[in-house]
């Protein structure tokens, strides 16, 4: 459910937590004005030329005064709250700030006023309606943290399986799930990738001390099991069932573990609820926004990219979603050829169990049901009826498209300047990755998060990430295909182009990464939407 501005309005709040000075007040003052902010009041003396009295009927000295005022007292507020913090509230002082910030969205609340007057048009960036982060944790979450960081009796152990984005869903829940049980969490163990074969460790992937010390108040995580525990058989849960809630972990996992001390656990997705109690939800945030930070390489790489895609004006971050294995997943056909729609039908008779739904849909019926990628194609009149301009930068991430690049000609044509990370590295920068899926994925995921405007062509672990990720930093565009209802006028050949795109223009409407409420609907996983559980605006106070 999209939050209505007038709702938000009908409350008035005199919380505030820094005052925004206009930039025309900025512009207003002359450049002498600005200087005689750095002389010294020695120097000030000597050059002054006119007499205190003067200087006092001067409206611009007063101007100036006004904005001292205010800067100082907006500094003040600033060190009282820090949006990107563990605990965003300006509840309780903090004994980390700026380092705990997320992944390579330096600074963006404050900015986001900036960018919204250089970028108009497609570019324009949604009203983000007040909404920044928040984790006030309950006073009873904290005191039993207490506890629960002296424990020394229960190491949880947690094998991670899937492509970079699923792993890093289930490490949240395995964080999660250490602090229901009041265990310490040894760092998580990535499993070998079976499609891709990339043996990359937590390590080799995500800053671990970052990881630790970001968590160090809600989860004790070490990097190794005690030495009077390495030679014991944990305990091995391999069957849990999916959205399992924390009253059936503790009674299925506790007595075994406080018995056994060491609890193991596989394949964790969607094997925790996504509906738990406030003080959880929180803590997956905490660990989605604030704790899972890329390694050092990977973020110095992403974030070159990212500058070398901004250094010609805003961006297009697109994830295409046109991979073999996609294809074959999500029972549906590429449509480029009946070659290829063959490979795909015997792949997927070959190996069934990688097809995620077993619904009886036709490949049509499932296509008409906004349940399939789209294509080239769709995604270039997409973006071409939603306003993309012709000379608009396009980053486009994911991996090589079945059928080769020759199948992105619909969207290179439309759209000549189109990169990927293969483009905008210089010779030699990502050869230390080349055979690391995961590390690759993390590249694209820092570009993808810091673009101007972000598009997912299917879903998909990624996409949803960064659409949570982007609705934490400030709401940034986040445009989500209106799959359903839109194909019916693709298939429509006698619609005149205008006419199309006013239509598509209207289903978007309320899909360009507004602030939506989480709770409007049951089972939606807190990390994609925030509010109300990790965002708050002044109406909340």
């Amino acid at each position: 459910m999209a939050i209505s501005k007038s709702v938000i309005s009908k409350k008035h709040h005199h919380h505030q937590c820094y005052i925004s000075v206009p930039s025309e007040i900025i512009n207003s003052l002359s450049s002498n004005s600005l200087q005689s902010l750095l002389l010294s009041p020695k120097k000030a003396s000597k050059t002054a030329t006119f007499s205190r009295s003067k200087l006092f009927k001067n409206p611009k000295t007063w101007f100036l005064f006004l904005f001292l005022c205010g800067f100082l007292f907006m500094m003040k507020m600033w060190y009282n709250f820090d949006p990107f913090s563990p605990n965003p509230c300006g509840n309780a002082p903090q004994k980390a700030s700026l380092s705990l910030i997320p992944n390579g969205v330096s600074k963006s609340l404050i900015k986001i006023e900036e960018k919204d007057e250089e970028l108009k048009g497609f570019w324009k960036q949604p009203d983000g309606l007040g909404y920044r982060p928040c984790l006030d944790f309950s006073e009873e979450y904290k005191k039993s943290s207490v506890e629960i960081l002296k424990d020394r009796t229960k190491y949880l152990v947690v094998v991670v399986s899937g492509g970079m984005n699923q792993q890093r869903k289930q490490i949240v829940d395995a964080v999660v799930i250490a602090r229901i049980l009041g265990a310490a969490l040894v760092v998580p163990i990535l499993q070998v990738n079976v499609i891709w074969g990339d043996e990359s460790e937590f390590s080799d992937i995500f800053d671990v001390e970052h990881f630790k010390e970001a968590l160090a108040d809600d989860v004790r995580i070490i990097s190794s099991l005690p030495s009077n525990h390495l030679m014991s058989r944990p305990v091995e849960e391999k069957h849990t069932p999916l959205h399992v809630s924390p009253q059936w972990i503790r009674a299925r996992y506790l007595k075994r573990m406080k018995r056994e001390g060491v609890l193991l656990l596989r394949g964790l997705d969607s094997r925790l609820s996504k509906d738990l109690p406030s003080d959880l939800q929180k803590l997956r945030c905490k660990v989605a926004f604030h704790a899972l930070r890329f390694a050092p390489p990977i973020r110095e790489l992403g974030n070159k990219l990212t500058e070398r895609m901004r250094s010609k004006g805003p961006y297009l971050a697109l994830h295409l979603r046109m991979e073999k294995d996609v294809w074959v997943r999500t029972g549906c056909l590429p449509g480029l050829s009946l070659e290829y729609d063959e490979i795909i039908h015997n792949e997927r008779k070959r190996r069934p169990e990688l097809l995620t739904s077993r619904s009886n849909k036709t490949y049509h019926d499932r296509k008409l049901a906004g349940l399939c990628p789209l294509t080239a194609m769709e995604v270039m009149r997409l973006l071409k009826a939603l306003g993309v301009p012709k000379n608009g930068r396009i980053f486009w991430a994911g991996g090589n498209p079945l059928g080769g690049s020759e199948v992105l000609s619909p969207l290179m044509t439309q759209f000549p300047h189109f990169y990927n990370k293969e483009d905008l590295a210089l010779p030699g920068e990502l050869d230390p990755f080349a055979k690391k899926s995961s590390i690759m994925a993390a590249i694209d995921y820092i570009v993808s998060e810091n673009s101007d405007v972000f598009m997912a062509s299917h879903g998909g672990n990624m996409g949803h990430a960064i659409q949570g990720y982007r609705a934490y930093s400030g709401h940034k565009k986040t445009i989500t295909p209106n799959k359903r209802q839109m194909l019916s006028y693709f298939l429509n050949t006698s619609l005149h182009d205008d006419e199309f795109n006013k239509i598509i223009l209207h289903l978007h409407r309320d899909s360009m990464g507004q602030p939506e409420i989480r709770t409007s609907k049951a089972g939606r996983d807190v990390t994609k939407f925030p509010i109300p559980e990790c965002m708050r605006n002044d109406s909340s106070f």
